[in-house]
């Protein structure tokens, strides 16, 4: 599957206004699921046990105005109007803003950055320019720069809103279902009650999850009418709830009942804002899952469509209850006893059918940040599946899928309860919006370069308002908010040790990579032969021989005539231009016919299956020696590098590639008599259907001899076939390690080694065409 014009196709997409509204109707079955659902369980867990419902009916109203202003602050104001102006070219979520201040302050976790890759046009793309000198935004840039401390925490900040989104990604889907199931009280007796409604939870749960491999376009044309029903079903209620039981109901929006609420039940008003905070859950998968869809569209079905509904929706639950105060507890601030008796058991219908849906936004959030960390090196290597061919950021990861289905249905079958869900849920929302209004304050002042005064101002509103339920989340932390803090330091410490280790492993690399001195001399020594064909060695080092090479050639003293160190790094940025993608270079004299070959991907870009890559691997360095000859390479040279290297483009983007062909249409081409066509062939087992590539060499006095003759060595090269030598590579701890290092590096580090995915250019070459080479690391 090539995407690699993702980029392209986004900006096109923002262009065309039906595929905006396409995008907006989308956007409601997949981004807005989560949030619209939210009317099930709000007033029913803000009135759980911290406040009363008294005559005078200030508790709901002053709840109405709490839950009327946080919707309007944090999903209108923080999220439609500021923050998802920080999109990493069209790409949104934590780990996005991480990225944006990586590329400006220099803060990447990243081992093998190079002063070339700030030469991609993605790299500083939409920036508002440089920042004033002796402004306060170029004095915390070096600030950053100089302390890995601070680095650090940076990082682990990153990767603590990660965490949570994980969090949420298990806890969300169970208080979705769960709540909307629990509508059947109304119909059956408690003691029935309570053995249907987790086994029907529990059901729908992995109905739920079987059918996230159709993909994030399938499963959104699926949902998207559900949530427009079931929108309009609560909306219409709420409006017959206000005309029917109380139509003074919205002066409640004011803000005096929300102080009046807080200054009545003081503790206890305060203690309910872990309710009320759950009418934003899902909000941040506004800004998490904009890789999928667009800004606009995003805006437009918020503006349009689920903020004035949610609206209606609280507005006609607050009517109700106002009238109402001899109900039965149990049942008195659920959802369904504000509906008509005569519509329950079709609302009851769409509800689970939107609590399903709702469920869906937080899914695909945490497949796209989950794509993006392990892109980053920052969680371990997962398998990851393009669900279309149009949208880029549309994926699905099995493993991931599954194991939250697992964590869902056992934290749903252990709390059994709606309050200790929502304290969890509402714990782990909260986090993920401080995380990101942490780092939406460094954007504003790094990246935008507006004044420091903007970026207090944005901390010190919609901070203070997240600190607030924040607190009165983490007080009921015996109560159900533990679990996203186990959750989330499990996760921790897995993500940051396989990145510790990630370092780590380069760091050796680095330190121990051999001098061109070393192979200059090597052929003499030990009887170096070279064999027919083009060997790939895999290795993280963009600059220097690695060691792995070196053990390689001394054990068994022979390598190919064509030999290509071969680094696949991610840098970051979304995407990386086809025409940027690779890196070529020399090693050594131009007669030992060996390159170095970087190739480049953005962490939302898809990796090319492995006869794609040969091709394209060897397009770059025919074009690489073509245009070197004629001068006519864009040299990024860096200082202290031990080869000059120039960026070349895949096959699409030059002219040298003239056609592929199946291997059953080729014998025409060979019989077409003498030409400059030289074809080469891809590595594909036989039975399988080949592709050739054909190249030509254009007759020009521009090209000499000797580059006529390194491309026809390099194509005859190919066509002995390619051999990949990849490092198997295991971390030990050094003799005399803490017992710290030992157990992140010897145990846990293995253990995900052990578990995780090869790197993609492994996964797809043939056994036939591999050999490994492995060696015991200790750092």
């Amino acid at each position: 599957m090539d995407l690699e014009g993702g980029t392209r196709r986004y900006s096109a997409k923002r262009e065309s206004w039906r595929t905006v509204l396409t995008l907006a109707y989308q956007s409601l079955g997949v981004v807005y699921g989560d949030l619209s659902i939210s009317p099930l369980y709000v007033f029913r867990s803000t009135f759980a046990e911290d406040i009363k419902h008294t005559e005078s009916n200030d508790e709901v109203f002053g709840v109405l105005s709490l839950v009327f202003w946080t919707i309007t602050l944090i999903p209108l104001v923080k999220y439609v109007f500021v923050v998802l102006k920080a999109d990493d070219n069209g790409e949104g979520g934590t780990f996005a803003l991480y990225s944006l201040l990586c590329r400006h302050a220099r803060v990447s976790s990243l081992p093998n950055c190079q002063v070339a890759d700030e030469e991609l046009s993605e790299y500083k793309k939409d920036s508002r320019g440089a920042a004033p000198e002796r402004s306060f935004a170029l004095r915390l840039k070096s600030t950053f720069e100089r302390h890995r401390v601070l680095q650090r925490v940076l990082l682990v900040l990153a990767l603590i809103g990660t965490c949570m989104v994980i969090g949420d990604g298990i806890l969300t889907p169970a208080i979705s279902v769960f709540s909307a199931v629990s509508g059947l009280e109304l119909s059956m007796s408690k003691e029935t009650h309570a053995y249907v409604e987790v086994p029907a939870s529990c059901i729908i749960l992995i109905g739920l999850f079987a059918l996230q491999h159709y993909g994030t376009h399938r499963v959104g044309f699926l949902f998207a009418p559900v949530i427009i029903v079931w929108l309009f079903c609560i909306s219409t209620i709420g409006i017959y709830n206000i005309f029917h039981w109380n139509p003074h109901v919205y002066k409640a929006l004011s803000p005096y009942y929300a102080f009046q609420l807080l200054r009545k039940t003081q503790k206890g008003g305060w203690m309910a804002l872990g309710g009320i905070l759950l009418c934003i859950t899902g909000a941040e998968a506004m800004f998490a899952d904009l890789g999928h869809f667009s800004q606009l569209s995003i805006k437009i079905a918020f503006t349009s469509v689920v903020y004035p509904s949610l609206i209606l929706a609280y507005m006609g639950q607050a009517a109700y209850l106002s009238k109402h105060h001899d109900i039965e507890q149990d049942y008195h601030f659920g959802f369904y006893v504000s509906v008509p008796e005569k519509l329950r058991w079709p609302v009851l219908v769409i509800a689970i059918l939107a609590a399903v849906v709702g469920s869906q936004a937080i899914i695909t959030g945490t497949f796209s940040i989950i794509k993006q960390c392990s892109a980053l090196s920052c969680f371990p290597r997962v398998k990851v599946i393009h669900t279309s061919s149009k949208i880029h950021g549309q994926i699905y990861i099995p493993e991931v899928n599954w194991l939250l289905m697992i964590l869902c249905l056992a934290v749903t079958v252990c709390f059994r309860d709606t309050k200790r869900l929502g304290n969890a849920s509402g714990l782990a929302v909260i986090t993920v919006m401080l995380v990101t209004t942490c780092l939406m304050s460094l954007v504003i002042v790094l990246c935008w370069h507006q004044n420091v005064l903007l970026a207090l101002g944005f901390v010190f509103v919609f901070g203070t308002i997240e600190a607030l339920f924040f607190s009165a989340s983490l007080i009921k932390f015996l109560q159900g908010a533990w679990v996203p803090i186990a959750l989330a330091l499990v996760f921790l410490t897995f993500m940051y040790v396989w990145h510790y280790g990630t370092l780590k492993k380069y760091e050796y690399d680095v330190q121990n990579k051999v001098s061109i001195n070393w192979l200059l001399g090597l052929g003499p020594s030990i009887g170096i032969v070279r064999v027919r064909g083009v060997g790939l060695i895999h290795t993280e080092l963009v600059s220097g021989i690695p060691v792995i090479f070196s053990h390689f050639v001394t054990n068994l003293p022979a390598f190919h005539e064509v030999l290509v160190f071969l680094c696949i790094k991610h840098v970051p940025v979304p995407h990386v231009r086809p025409d940027e993608r690779f890196l070529v270079g020399r090693v050594g004299p131009k007669e030992f016919r060996l390159y170095r070959c970087i190739v480049r991907y953005g962490y939302r870009d898809v990796h090319k299956d492995d006869v794609e890559f040969e091709n394209d691997l060897l397009c770059s360095i025919a074009e690489f020696i073509r245009t070197e000859k004629t001068g006519l390479s864009s040299s990024n040279d860096e200082p202290g590098k031990d080869d000059r290297m120039a960026v070349v483009g895949t096959c699409s983007t030059h002219s040298l590639l003239m056609s592929e062909d199946n291997v059953e249409n080729v014998e025409n081409v060979e019989n077409a008599g003498p030409s400059e066509l030289k074809e080469i062939k891809s590595p594909n087992v036989i039975k399988q259907q080949k592709k050739r590539v054909r190249f030509l060499v254009p007759e020009s006095p521009k090209i000499n001899t000797d580059a006529k003759k390194e491309l026809e060595e390099v194509m005859e090269a190919r066509e002995g076939g390619v051999a990949y030598i990849i490092g198997q590579t295991h971390l030990r701890a050094k003799p005399g390690s803490s017992m710290v290092k030992k157990i992140a590096i010897n145990i846990v580090y293995e253990f995900l080694r052990r578990n995780s995915r090869s790197p993609s250019f492994v996964t797809g070459v043939p056994h036939a065409s591999s050999l490994e080479v492995g060696m015991m690391y200790q750092v």
